[in-house]
């Protein structure tokens, strides 16, 4: 063809340019007239496929163990990714063990420090009670006593001693009251024993919990199924809290973000019927349906005070795939991959055929 075109128009490679040019044009007059035209109340807008994406994340700092996963691999909710080193952490449970084991011996003494001074306690009741009777016998002999003496029937010694007996059981009552005292003292200080041992064994379980709580946030679990978009840190890596370690999207939400003018996008509703061309796949169309429109224009001119200016402005519209569709079709699933939305603005339009045939299922 070229080789002809150089023949008619000479070694002018000014017309042979403009020949090809003319000749490119035709050809995509022609395409652009064999189309099929859109019907009324179906719009449509180029986007690029998207889905959710899900960091992984480390909940608190160390150096990555080792990544179990590789990019582009898919994943089920639950399956561990990655594991981070976690030889600090059983260290330090097993401190909190050890603390744990202490804080029950420590229990277990002050019990029985409390039986013995419950034990103590009432020993000393039945010496207060030998002392009481102890005491009224030598008022009742110190009373006789007198009373003789009286009548010369005893001697003044005999009641001096008789007293000395009353004062001394008197003084042993007392001190024996004391010793109960002391006793109700070594109870309650015991039982303090008991509530402090399990205060400390409490803790010790909280630091169990705690620990074990992290060591099992050590392994990185994908928190639904998706697939491993891109590693963002290696084996052997130190991360901070938080930071991240790999990236997931997750297969159930997968989406195309379209921009409609006012009067197209004015007329949508959540819900509403959607087709999903790519260019990677020019055959093959994707059901979908309208899951997002955003009240504010995301494209406004700088001024808007006619009519025309506002027909200028561009909604933000969501086409979103079924999650059915995506279980079946997930392999499919490449976010990047651009195309071409197509929604129904009026529920009673019919879809072209193009947008028929090949409709995936």
């Amino acid at each position: 063809m070229l080789e002809r075109l150089k023949a008619l128009f000479g070694n002018s490679w000014f017309w042979l340019a403009l020949a090809a040019a003319a000749i490119a044009g035709g050809w995509y007059l022609t395409q652009r007239l064999s189309e099929e035209e859109l019907p009324a109340g179906v719009a449509w807008g180029n986007g690029r496929i998207e889905a959710v994406a899900i960091d992984i994340s480390a909940r608190t700092g160390g150096r990555i163990r080792d990544i179990l996963v590789h990019e582009g691999e898919t994943v089920s909710a639950g399956q561990v990714l990655a594991h981070m080193d976690t030889q600090q952490l059983e260290a330090q449970l097993r401190e909190a063990q050890a603390q744990l084991r202490r804080g029950r011996i420590g229990r277990e003494v002050a019990e029985s420090g409390v039986d013995q001074a419950v034990a103590e306690r009432s020993a000393a009741l039945a010496v207060v009670a030998q002392r009481e009777a102890e005491l009224g016998s030598a008022e009742g002999r110190l009373s006789r006593s007198q009373h003789l003496v009286e009548r010369n029937a005893v001697s003044q010694q005999t009641v001096d001693d008789d007293r000395a007996r009353f004062e001394g059981a008197r003084a042993a009552l007392d001190a024996a009251r004391a010793q109960v005292a002391a006793a109700d003292a070594g109870v309650a200080t015991a039982r303090a024993q008991i509530v402090d041992a399990q205060a400390s064994i409490e803790a010790a379980e909280a630091a169990i919990e705690r620990i074990q709580a992290e060591i099992d946030d050590s392994a990185l679990r994908s928190p639904r199924d998706g697939r491993v978009q891109y590693l963002v840190a290696q084996p052997g890596e130190v991360v901070a809290g938080g930071g991240r370690v790999l990236n997931l999207i997750y297969l159930g939400d997968v989406y195309m973000t379209v921009f409609l003018p006012t009067m197209e996008a004015g007329r949508l509703a959540i819900g509403s019927q959607a087709r999903i061309v790519l260019d990677t796949a020019p055959g093959v169309i994707i059901p979908a349906e309208v899951s997002f429109l955003s009240d504010v224009a995301q494209f406004t001119p700088r001024t808007v005070e006619t009519a025309e200016e506002r027909q200028g402005l561009m909604f933000r519209v969501r086409v979103r795939v079924a999650p059915e569709l995506l279980e079946r079709h997930a392999d499919y699933v490449k976010p990047g991959l651009p195309g071409v939305a197509y929604v129904r603005t009026d529920p009673a339009a019919e879809w072209p055929e193009s947008l028929r045939t090949g409709l995936l299922e």
